[in-house]
């Protein structure tokens, strides 16, 4: 008994420093779960120290000398006291690795005020009552995040680890513009930089031939450049980008699916906003993709990322115009001229339309001004003919335009946050397809009208709006986008901090 008592002592003064293994000891009377002499406990220790070892395969932390602490404190282990302090140092080194590669090892919304999203929450004594449970092996198996994409994400990373041992890519193509018809040492360097990276079989000859335009058009494709098959600078600048620095984009983009739910959806919807596209996902095929059109790249305008659940469409909306746009951009030009931007109303407490002949906009600041600012629906108004809700504190939605001449462009940041769509009326059907049998006769009947008109979505759809760099399509090739707001490097730059290896191998 004094033994029994001086065990569970030591493991409950060890174990205090995590809340949830404390909680565990406590409801199940301090039963050792990693430091019994049966073959149960035998087997969880060797799963647990082979799972720490294989940290670094998902870009988490190596664990190296953690192993060696938890591996020489089980040798010299020859007192009660020191079992129960084992005891609990075991059930924290697991309860830290399952967190870490089941919800991410950073804390998302410390990098950066853009990245609003919150990680999906666990209970980590569900950790240890399932390793209590489960066969070890096969427990630390399913920790492992089970999305496709996190799956296919590891084996970019392999693969790319394997190809920065070998030295990467060769050397680099010197900055020129080459297209269709030049010669010379540039275009045998681009030639021999594609046909490394598997975009074009080798060969010996030094024009830009046919077959390397149609290379650097698949590789422009995959990187999120315009495919016009001409090596310009912003081509040339990706071409030279380095294995490691694809790496990083890999290994940051298992991070952030690992913030990411797992309960993503059978159906939702995927704004990725590097690569200026939303798509609908069901069953994991994409059944819908549209362009897209994201914030500008300024500190009060940069699209925010986050999950939220769409409940309904208007068509034909009027656009209540944001406060801070309102007191920015308009009460500048109003005090100036109060005629200014008169395709919007100006509205006081009750919704009356304020006389700007009356009005003396010259007295207020951004702090007192106390009206409204309301474009009623149209075909010029902001918002386009139609927008798709999924209320959040962020004001984000998605939404048509008018300035349909921002999709043909390659980097596609001009917004003041939300997302607009290049084919909104499409992205409507497409939704609107699980409710109505003609579901374009529907829509089309309501814009028609003229009137701002609500419909609910019968089956409300999960929007995820993600940041990727490093994304693997379904035919299972990588493609990378550029880090358009600068958050995958302070990612990086996070993960480096928290221990994280950084891929050492140029080229």
């Amino acid at each position: 008994m004094a033994q029994v008592t001086a065990f569970k002592q030591a493991v409950a003064a060890s174990a205090f420093q995590n809340d949830a293994v404390a909680q565990f000891y406590r409801e199940n009377g301090y039963a050792p779960l990693w430091t019994g002499p049966e073959e149960a406990a035998r087997d969880r220790r060797a799963a647990l120290i082979r799972a720490l070892d294989e940290a670094p395969a998902h870009g988490l932390p190596d664990r190296s000398r953690l192993v060696a602490d938890l591996m020489a404190k089980m040798g010299a282990a020859r007192t009660v006291r020191s079992m129960g302090e084992l005891e609990a140092a075991l059930s924290r080194a697991f309860v830290d690795y399952a967190t870490d590669l089941q919800t991410g090892l950073l804390d998302p919304q410390s990098i950066d005020d853009g990245i609003v999203r919150k990680k999906h929450s666990t209970d980590p004594v569900k950790y240890l009552e399932g390793i209590r449970d489960s066969q070890p092996m096969a427990y630390m198996r399913a920790l492992v995040p089970a999305s496709p994409q996190y799956r296919a994400l590891m084996r970019e990373k392999f693969r790319l680890e394997a190809l920065a041992a070998q030295g990467g890519w060769g050397a680099t193509v010197p900055q020129s513009k080459l297209e269709p018809g030049d010669t010379g040492p540039a275009v045998i360097a681009l030639r021999n930089r594609l046909v490394t990276m598997g975009y074009l079989p080798r060969s010996a000859t030094a024009r830009f031939d046919h077959d390397l335009e149609l290379a650097v058009q698949k590789f422009q494709s995959d990187h999120g450049l315009e495919p016009d098959g001409v090596a310009g600078t912003g081509t040339i600048d990706e071409i030279n980008k380095p294995v490691t620095e694809r790496l990083k984009s890999v290994l940051v983009a298992m991070e952030r699916e690992r913030w990411l739910t797992p309960e993503r959806g059978d159906r939702h919807i995927l704004v990725n906003q590097t690569d200026f596209t939303a798509k609908i996902i069901d069953n994991g095929d994409v059944t819908f993709e549209t362009r897209s059109v994201i914030g500008k790249n300024q500190h009060d305008r940069r699209s925010p990322e986050f999950s939220d659940i769409m409940e309904h469409m208007v068509i034909n909306p009027s656009w209540h115009v944001p406060r801070s746009i309102i007191t920015k951009e308009y009460l500048p030009k109003l005090k100036n001229n109060p005629n200014a931007v008169g395709h919007i109303q100006i509205t006081d407490s009750r919704g009356r339309v304020v006389n700007r002949s009356s009005a003396d906009f010259s007295q207020y600041t951004a702090r007192n001004f106390p009206y409204a600012m309301r474009q009623p629906p149209s075909s010029r108004n902001a918002l386009g003919l139609v927008k798709f809700m999924f209320p959040n504190k962020y004001n984000i939605y998605l939404h048509d335009t008018p300035h349909k001449n921002l999709f043909s462009r390659e980097v596609r940041a001009f917004s003041h946050g939300c997302i607009r769509l290049a084919q909104p009326f499409e992205f409507a059907y497409a939704l609107l397809a699980r409710q109505t049998e003609d579901p374009e006769a529907f829509f089309n009947r309501i814009l028609k009208s003229g009137k701002e008109t609500k419909v609910d979505l019968e089956q409300q759809v999960p929007v995820h709006i993600i940041y990727r760099t490093a994304y693997v399509t379904g035919k299972g090739r990588a493609e990378f986008r550029r880090d358009v707001y600068g958050r995958d490097a302070k990612v990086w730059d996070a993960l480096q901090r928290a221990g994280v290896a950084s891929p050492g191998v140029q080229g």
